[in-house]
């Protein structure tokens, strides 16, 4: 059953962001378009739809709400719930509404039919799918002008979700949810792209349907500079010079890419009536051992050696306070949606951080199921309901960065005399977000599968 504390604190909802701060997203388009060259085949104009009436409705799922949680530490730490939409229960609502929203504004503009193709380890898809039926349900695009089709693998089955797109068999040929053998979850992006690039190369592909393949890190900064603003108009108050770092469970940290480039417009007056905190925060990545890479390269060290105590079956390390001291495996895999290794984002967060604090800890499912009941307690606020039982949770990330708090505070990874702003960026269970049924998903063994459905899908 879902944990209700006696009492829960009263959010602030901020309400349909993408509308509220479309100044800053156009802004962010703007500035991120500058720097590219040519557009690319695969590609759509980075823009900021000026919202009508209809979009106004179709962004009003872009909400996110701020929470004061329990101190930790003796420290203040607030929560950006980024996972309101029912519909995804992610901070992937963001990005795929502004997505599709300059997907319509395409079809608008030029008359050409776009479909979307997406490589993800879940939630991304998910998203994405979740935007394009709220795009067929608020009448801004019907499937006759907009499809998508997402490429996901194998070990991310329990991580697909059910869809309005999978009701129909119309529905579902359309709008593929396709879960691809591969050898290593990362394979799927290398795998998506090739399926795009041959079905290009067919004569008559340009001719039917625009295919946008959406795999680019401006795709999502653009949209999550919305994290900045809210900070800036509800946070802002508690900016009494004490240093803050944002805590936040990371794969590639595409948010706080997107919430720096938000920073920089605030204190560069795009928005002269919200004023961003008087530092850029530090950053406090939170990573598992499958995929650690990032806190690797912050702090330019190798991976502990773990030491196997057959006595109890466990792995043991002293070397290096910011990895688990004891876990099951070496290799510890908390959440399949974690599965980026050497991101190339390292080059922007890594001197981000040297520059204005932070740090980074990497988390054992060990850990997170000690310190279950503390997490629980700190995330009901957020309305997250975890489940009693851990074996439930499909989206492990807000355990993760909470995990990695307080982990963080016991080896004294963040100092004292800080305040914490966690990014509560995805959680659910089958109860609050339904598995896909079986007939909602497309199995493909290779290239040739995917194409064949590519196919099928644009026909």
């Amino acid at each position: 059953m879902p944990f209700h504390p006696a009492t829960e604190p009263t959010p602030t909802v901020v309400p349909a962001t993408l509308t509220r701060y479309h100044r800053v997203v156009r802004a962010a388009a703007e500035a991120l378009s500058a720097r590219r060259t040519r557009l690319k085949d695969t590609e759509l104009p980075l823009q900021a739809p000026e919202p009508d009436d209809a979009l106004r409705k179709f962004y009003a799922a872009s909400d996110v709400s701020v929470h004061e949680l329990e101190p930790v530490g003796g420290r203040r730490v607030t929560a950006l719930n980024l996972m309101r939409n029912p519909g995804t229960r992610t901070t992937k609502t963001f990005a795929s509404l502004s997505m599709v929203g300059r997907a319509v504004q395409h079809i608008r503009e030029t008359g050409e039919n776009v479909i979307i193709v997406t490589p993800t380890s879940g939630n991304k898809g998910t998203a994405l799918r979740d935007a394009v039926a709220r795009a067929y349900a608020t009448g801004i695009a019907g499937p006759d002008r907009l499809r998508v089709m997402t490429v996901a693998p194998a070990d991310s089955l329990h991580k697909l979700r059910d869809s309005p797109l999978a009701a129909t068999a119309e529905l579902r040929a359309a709008n593929p949810a396709v879960l691809a053998q591969v050898d290593r979850p990362a394979q799927v992006k290398d795998l998506a792209r090739n399926v795009v690039d041959t079905y290009l190369a067919y004569p008559s592909a340009k001719d039917t349907w625009r295919v946008w393949y959406t795999l680019d890190l401006d795709n999502y900064r653009m949209a999550d500079v919305v994290r900045a603003c809210v900070e800036a108009e509800f946070t802002a108050q508690h900016d009494t010079g004490v240093p803050r770092w944002h805590a936040h469970a990371v794969s590639s940290a595409y948010g706080l890419l997107g919430y720096s480039l938000g920073y920089r417009l605030l204190s560069e007056g795009v928005a002269p009536d919200l004023k961003a905190p008087s530092a850029h925060p530090g950053f406090f990545l939170v990573q598992h051992l499958s995929t650690p890479d990032m806190v690797l390269s912050l702090s330019g060290s190798s991976l502990p050696r773990y030491t196997h105590d057959v006595a109890d079956d466990l792995w043991r390390q002293s070397d290096d306070p910011r990895f688990p001291a004891v876990t099951d495996s070496p290799t510890d895999l908390i959440d399949p949606t974690f599965y980026t290794r050497a991101p190339v984002t390292c080059a922007e967060i890594d001197p981000l951080i040297r520059k204005h604090g932070g740090d980074g800890v990497v988390v054992s499912q060990r850990e997170c199921l000690e310190r279950w009941s503390r997490v629980r307690a700190l995330a009901a606020p957020l309305g997250a309901e975890l489940p009693a039982s851990p074996e439930d949770l499909r989206e492990w990330s807000l355990v993760m960065a909470l995990t990695g708090l307080l982990v963080g505070d016991e080896r004294g990874l963040i100092p004292r005399e800080t305040d914490v702003v966690v990014h509560a960026s995805g959680s659910y269970c089958d109860d609050t977000l339904p598995p896909a049924a079986p007939d909602g998903i497309r199995f493909a063994v290779g290239e040739e599968d995917i194409l064949k459905i590519l196919h099928t899908a644009v026909a």
